[in-house]
């Protein structure tokens, strides 16, 4: 590729979500009233396009959405925020995935979700050509853990082709019972330059509470750097040479955490694309992680 560092791809998990606020408790017959919502592109792997397109990349997008309304709203959503979705699989006969956020006073959303179409997303999408044509040198993976076609023996494979092309690839995850057992996550470092996700999610999958015990786990099992995001506190980083914590940003104000550490993920994946290092890119995506808590949502739509 030359001196040209190439595209980014993000492969995940997408849906629409429809988020309210506030919403503390859900009674079983009654109703109740929320003072404010939004519906917007949701979902793992939509969160982190949109953001990288509004750092100014051109994202292409690989996921599996239903052939019906709530995908034609994805679709123009996607278009109008410049992510490229020309590798977005429609699945005749399943629906688009959908969350509903209820985000409590403490500013914590509670999410109820279909999976819809995400469940047949699968390793076998990546094709090496979109990787040529497209020029791509970063792939995220969004949302492991929740995409069960992932979880399947045959994507480490998948992973170290990609890989042995010239991809650096990073992946995070999103919380789910399947993170109490580990083991295809196991099988996949090793073909992984970056893996991230966040204290309490390091916690479930290594049974360790120290950031610096966790990611020694990750090490072990072969993943070059780990980043363990804590909110506010900021995150741990721990590279092959040295390990050290990088403090958060305080944001100007928290309407919603709802996209923090997606927007976090995509700060990240932008600066290393822009030549940063990754004590760098913790800080830039620090930043993009704070802006996002304030406002209701997990991306804000231009």
């Amino acid at each position: 590729m030359g001196t040209d560092p190439g595209s980014i791809l993000v492969f995940g998990n997408v849906t629409l979500d429809v988020i309210c606020k506030t919403v503390d408790d859900v009674p079983r017959y009654d109703s109740i009233a929320f003072q404010d919502a939004v519906v917007t592109p949701g979902g793992c792997a939509s969160n982190v396009a949109i953001d990288l397109a509004r750092l100014g990349e051109k994202p292409f997008l690989v996921a599996c959405m239903g052939d019906d309304q709530t995908a034609d709203i994805l679709i123009d959503a996607w278009n109008e925020q410049g992510v490229d979705a020309r590798y977005v699989n429609r699945i005749p006969d399943k629906g688009t995935g959908v969350s509903v956020g209820l985000v409590d006073s403490e500013l914590q959303p509670r999410f109820i979700h279909t999976s819809g179409a995400n469940a047949e997303l699968v390793g076998e999408i990546l094709n090496l050509d979109i990787f040529r044509e497209q020029g791509v040198g970063f792939m995220h993976i969004a949302g492991y853990f929740v995409l069960p076609g992932l979880l399947k023996p045959g994507f480490a494979d998948t992973l170290a082709h990609i890989r042995e092309a010239g991809v650096f690839i990073s992946l995070d995850v999103v919380r789910s019972p399947a993170m109490k057992s580990p083991e295809p996550l196991w099988d996949i470092l090793p073909n992984l330059d970056l893996f991230m996700c966040n204290l309490q999610e390091s916690e479930i999958i290594t049974g360790l509470s120290d950031p610096a015990g966790a990611a020694s786990v990750f090490h072990e099992k072969g993943v070059r750097s780990v980043i363990i995001k804590m909110g506010a506190e900021g995150c741990w980083l721990a590279m092959p040479e040295r390990s050290m914590r990088i403090p958060g940003i305080p944001a100007e104000q928290v309407v919603d955490t709802t996209g923090a550490g997606d927007a976090f993920a995509a700060g990240v994946v932008s600066a290393l694309r822009q030549g940063k290092d990754l004590e760098e890119a913790c800080r830039f995506g620090a930043k993009q992680g704070a802006i996002t808590t304030g406002f209701l949502g997990a991306v804000q739509l231009n």
